[in-house]
């Protein structure tokens, strides 16, 4: 299989502050960012935590979110490929990410994986969402002024959602 991450500077960076981190306090970790992975433009933790986690993990500001970040985005690639666990741990084990470490990821994706992929193939990714679609063909043949008319006359029913409110569109045309 192809790689799914490619091994960049950041990566390594972030890959060395992993596999530093305590197995117990990695597994904790991944849980919650898996808890917030489908919901869009929300952080998994909040300024006040991640000062707690810097003292807890023993690590920088900047490291914190390259370790947050990272793990993040392993787990968003293995949800865009759907990656089974096995793969998945090839793939990390690939980066340098310590066994431990890649088996803790493993068996993270394994029990909450697809309930996260499912998650996020429920949310909406455009601005709107076509709900449904309805068309009409008219045809007129004749008008007071005119005994041979032959006029088509179409109009196509687009109804979007956004995902609070829905409206409708309608496109016409006399070609």
């Amino acid at each position: 299989m192809a790689s799914i991450v490619k091994e960049t500077q950041s990566i390594k960076e972030a890959v060395t502050h992993i596999n530093e981190i305590d197995a117990n306090k990695f597994a904790r970790l991944l849980s919650r960012i898996l808890q917030k992975l489908h919901l869009k433009g929300e952080r998994s933790f909040s300024e006040d935590e991640e000062q707690k986690l810097q003292t807890a993990l023993a690590l920088e500001k900047q490291a914190l979110h390259l370790v947050l970040e990272t793990t993040s985005f392993l787990l968003e690639q293995a949800v865009y490929h759907n990656i089974k666990p096995a793969s998945f741990k090839q793939q990390l084990e690939n980066i340098h990410i310590a066994p431990e470490k890649a088996e803790a990821l493993c068996q993270a994706w394994a029990t909450t994986g697809p309930d996260v992929v499912e998650k996020i193939r429920q949310r909406i990714f455009a601005p709107k969402k076509l709900e449904h679609i309805g068309w009409r063909m008219n045809l007129q043949m004749a008008r007071s002024s005119q005994a041979k008319l032959k006029a088509p006359h179409a109009v196509l029913d687009l109804g979007v959602r956004e995902e609070d409110e829905s409206e409708g569109m309608s496109w016409h045309s006399n070609d």
